[in-house]
C-alpha cells in the first residue's frame, strides 16, 4: 500500500491525524457526520486511497465507544431494513474502487452529500417531528430506506463517507437525538467491521497502517468523552443543524480538494 509509516510522519502531520482521530470520537458520540472533516485531514496528510484504510480501524474504535454509550437507544426495525441495501452498496463501492481514480471518487461522493443535505433541509421544513420514527412502515418509506442504504454502503466503502448520507436518512425519518445516535452507532459498527475484508483485499489495510492506527486510537477515547459531555448540552434543533452543516462542509471539501 502506498502510505507512510508512523516513523515517516512529521510532528505536524501526526498532530493533524491525532486531531482528526479525536474528532472521530466526538462525531460518534455527538454530531454524526462531522467525521467528514477527519476524512479530509487523513486524505491531506496521507495518500488519498491509503488514507481510507488507515481511517477505517479508527472509525471502528469510535463505533465501539458509541455503542457502549447509546446501545439502549437503537431502533432495530430501521437497521434490519437498511442492511440488505447497504450490503449491495458496499459491493458496488468495492467494484467502483477497483476502477475509479481518486478525483472521480471525491467528486462523486461530494455531489451525493450535498444532494442529500439539500433534500433533507427541504423535508425538515415541511415534515412533523415524531418521537418514534415510522417512515419505514410505508411503501415510500421502504423505498427511501433502500435508496439511502445503497448510497450509504457505496459512500462508506469508497471513502468512509457514509456517515452524512445515513445522518440525512435518520433525520428525514424523524429520529430524535438519542435514537439517532443509538441507531447510527450500531449501524456503523456492523457496517465498518464488514468492510474490513474488502479493504484488506484491496490492499488498503496492512501492517504499516495498523501500527499507525494503534497510535492514533488513543486519541479517539477523549474525543468520545467530549462528545458525550457535549450532546447533553445541545438541543434537538441545534443538533440537526450541526449534522446538516457538517454534511455540507464535508461535501464541499470533497468537491474542492
Amino acid at each position: 500500500m502506498n502510505t507512510m509509516t508512523l516513523w515517516h510522519l512529521s510532528t505536524a502531520q501526526f498532530a493533524a491525524l491525532a486531531f482528526a482521530a479525536l474528532l472521530v470520537g466526538f462525531s460518534k458520540t455527538a454530531v454524526s457526520g462531522a467525521n467528514t472533516v477527519s476524512l479530509a485531514i487523513f486524505a491531506a496528510v496521507l495518500p488519498a486511497r491509503a488514507s481510507t484504510g488507515v481511517l477505517l480501524p479508527i472509525l471502528i474504535v469510535g463505533d465501539v465507544l458509541a455503542v457502549l454509550t447509546y446501545r439502549r437507544h437503537a431502533h432495530w426495525p430501521t437497521l434490519w431494513k437498511l442492511f440488505p441495501a447497504v450490503g449491495a452498496g458496499v459491493v458496488l463501492g468495492t467494484l467502483f474502487l477497483v476502477r475509479a481514480d481518486d478525483g472521480i471518487v471525491r467528486t462523486s461522493i461530494g455531489a451525493i452529500l450535498l444532494l442529500m443535505a439539500a433534500v433533507t433541509v427541504r423535508r425538515r421544513r415541511t415534515a412533523d417531528k415524531d418521537d418514534e420514527p415510522d417512515a419505514i412502515t410505508t411503501r415510500a418509506g421502504r423505498a427511501k430506506a433502500r435508496s439511502y442504504g445503497v448510497l450509504g454502503g457505496f459512500t462508506t466503502m469508497v471513502a468512509n463517507a457514509g456517515g452524512p448520507v445515513m445522518s440525512m436518512y435518520l433525520l428525514s425519518a424523524g429520529f430524535r437525538k438519542l435514537g439517532f445516535l443509538g441507531t447510527s452507532a450500531f449501524f456503523f459498527l456492523i457496517v465498518n467491521v464488514s468492510k474490513v475484508p474488502f479493504s484488506v483485499g484491496l490492499g488498503l489495510i496492512d501492517g504499516h497502517s495498523l501500527l499507525l492506527d494503534a497510535a492514533l486510537a488513543l486519541f479517539v477515547v477523549p474525543g468520545a468523552f467530549l462528545g458525550k459531555w457535549a450532546v447533553n448540552r445541545i438541543n434537538q434543533k441545534l443538533f440537526e443543524q450541526l449534522v446538516i452543516a457538517a454534511t455540507i462542509v464535508g461535501g464541499l471539501q470533497l468537491l474542492l480538494r
